[in-house]
């Protein structure tokens, strides 16, 4: 297996940053996880999109020669190299250089990108449901970097160690007000009455991909969508609740502490969502 990181290509295992990389020292940095499905990156512009917004909002100075275009050749090339076929999980992080926190060398992005093949059974209805916990120990701020999914990531890490810990499936975080933010790995959406509910982006979840998919094809589904703050106590009477990223297209969440919830309007948007984007 292979890695990518600033045009060349290096053996898995190889190290590549030294002990002055930014990126270690202060999770200086940001990434994309995105899916490839049918020999292509599904919804490689918003991935882009999202990537280059960051980029922008964390001061990066972006060289002529890194493009879309030209990290989306990088990306395939490795996969080729890897000879991975089917569907495949990438992941491109984006990282400053070396330097301390006020005495940086320079502003520029440094691209590694990783491949990893599927199991042939992604994405599918899981029937069994997942089960979630609430994790409050660290919460999201609602700030200019809540949107990005940089790399400065530790309430979601303490978020899932802790869901480790209690065999959980994930776990749920709050933001600075006590509500309702994402999951560890995920955006959350609730259903009451038949009206879906997910944090506004206000609320300080990650801007996911797959989220922004759901909330413009769900109403053309004639589905009623509500993008607004949501409490604990709103997820607690919630009728079904689910979770969505790049990775996981729709998962129903079966419980979340001593709540149980149903699932058949969660099945109904998989069976009319998901066979459009495979």
């Amino acid at each position: 297996m292979y890695f990518y990181f600033d045009g060349k290509y290096y053996p898995e295992g190889t190290a590549i940053l030294g002990a002055n990389n930014r990126g270690l020292r202060y999770g200086d940095g940001l990434f994309e996880t995105c899916c490839i499905r049918k020999g292509k990156i599904q919804w490689a512009d918003e991935h882009f999109s999202r990537l280059w917004k960051g980029m922008q909002v964390m001061h990066f100075d972006i060289p002529k020669l890194l493009t879309p275009d030209a990290l989306e050749a990088a990306v395939m090339a490795l996969v080729a190299k890897n000879k991975q076929v089917g569907d495949i999980r990438v992941r491109i992080t984006v990282l400053r250089g070396d330097g301390g926190l006020f005495d940086l060398v320079d502003q520029l992005p440094h691209c590694l990108i990783q491949s990893w093949a599927l199991p042939e059974n992604h994405g599918e209805w899981n029937s069994n449901g997942l089960v979630l916990g609430i994790y409050s120990d660290a919460v999201k701020s609602c700030d200019i970097l809540s949107n990005l999914k940089h790399n400065n990531y530790l309430p979601y890490v303490m978020a899932a160690l802790e869901a480790k810990k209690q065999k959980w499936n994930d776990a749920i975080l709050l933001n600075s007000f006590g509500r309702v933010c994402d999951s560890a790995i995920a955006n959350i959406f609730l259903i009451k009455d038949k009206e879906i509910i997910t944090p506004a982006l206000t609320e300080g979840p990650v801007a996911g991909i797959m989220r922004k998919q759901l909330l413009q094809a769900l109403p053309a589904l004639h589905y009623n969508i509500s993008e607004r703050p949501v409490s604990l106590e709103e997820l607690e009477n919630a009728d079904e609740v689910f979770i969505t990223n790049a990775m996981h297209p729709i998962r129903w969440i079966q419980r979340i502490g001593e709540k149980e919830y149903q699932s058949m309007v969660t099945r109904e948007i998989y069976a009319a969502f998901y066979p459009t984007i495979c």
